[in-house]
């Protein structure tokens, strides 16, 4: 956060390339809202992928792994980081103990899109405005519509109620497995098998298998062939590699089997998807 002391940003974001990374996957312990203004993407929260276009917006809560991809060539959306502390009391109000303290624990997790919602957009768009331009005054009122914000959040998009002690066991697993997400997005293009991300986690071929589905909802050929495949979408989009040399760059040492996984992945084979674009 640029201001410890006002624990709330906003970035400006854009991508001009369809099947472009927006974001690795990764987790943080701030809630987090994407506003896209301008074209689509593919935003995928702890594995479920969701298609936004403009005018949404996506919740994600806190310690959700995150992944984005663009769908458009010209993409433009804000992402907007709150550290929920910034709205805590200090004494034990009915507010903090029902609501702020058990978001901040992530025992209340909310809905991942909120679509056709003026009000929600009005009050994120008019956040976003308040802290790219400062006036005198704006801690306030950007305090003031983040509470509206939970406000409508809570009325109209909770989706669970969570006890503390699984949400511990679950942010313990993510710190443990974070450096394996990492190497995977660094390494895809290599060999890499459930008995090597095993050994970097210090944990049984058994354990790891069962922990990693836990967190991610995929197994861990699934989990990488996902990202193998977006990867070669996007050279098949934007690169004068041919088809073979994009699966070999990608980790698929069988062109075959890489032109099964495609079409079974994306609906439509490598050739196909090439055909429909002019390098």
């Amino acid at each position: 956060m640029p201001n410890p002391f006002f624990p709330v940003k906003v970035n400006d974001c854009s991508a001009n390339e369809y099947g472009m990374t927006l974001f690795p996957h990764h987790w943080h312990n701030h809630i987090e809202f994407l506003y896209f203004s301008k074209g689509s993407a593919i935003i995928e929260i702890n594995s479920i992928p969701h298609e936004v276009h403009a005018g949404e917006i996506v919740v994600i809560n806190s310690n959700d792994l995150h992944y984005g991809t663009s769908l458009s060539e010209d993409l433009v959306y804000y992402a907007m980081i709150v550290d929920m502390k910034l709205l805590q009391s200090q004494s034990l109000d009915a507010v903090e103990t029902k609501f702020i303290t058990p978001i901040t624990q992530n025992r209340i997790l909310f809905a991942s899109k909120i679509t056709d919602d003026d009000e929600m957009v009005n009050c994120v768009t008019s956040l976003i405005k308040e802290l790219k331009e400062r006036p005198f005054s704006y801690e306030l009122s950007v305090k003031s519509y983040l509470y509206r914000i939970l406000t409508l959040l809570l009325r109209n998009y909770v989706v669970d109620y969570s006890s503390n002690e699984n949400e511990q066991l679950r942010i313990k697993n993510l710190e443990r497995f974070t450096p394996i997400f990492e190497y995977i997005d660094e390494h895809y293009s290599e060999e890499l098998s459930v008995e090597l991300l095993a050994n970097l986690a210090g944990l049984s071929r058994f354990h790891f298998s069962r922990l990693f589905k836990e967190l991610t909802a995929r197994t861990v050929t699934e989990y990488i062939n996902t990202l193998r495949i977006n990867k070669s979408e996007y050279l098949l989009r934007n690169s004068r590699l041919n088809i073979s040399e994009i699966a070999l760059s990608t980790g698929f040492k069988d062109i075959y089997y890489f032109s099964r996984a495609f079409k079974k992945y994306k609906d439509i084979s490598p050739s196909e998807l090439r055909k429909n674009f002019s390098i």
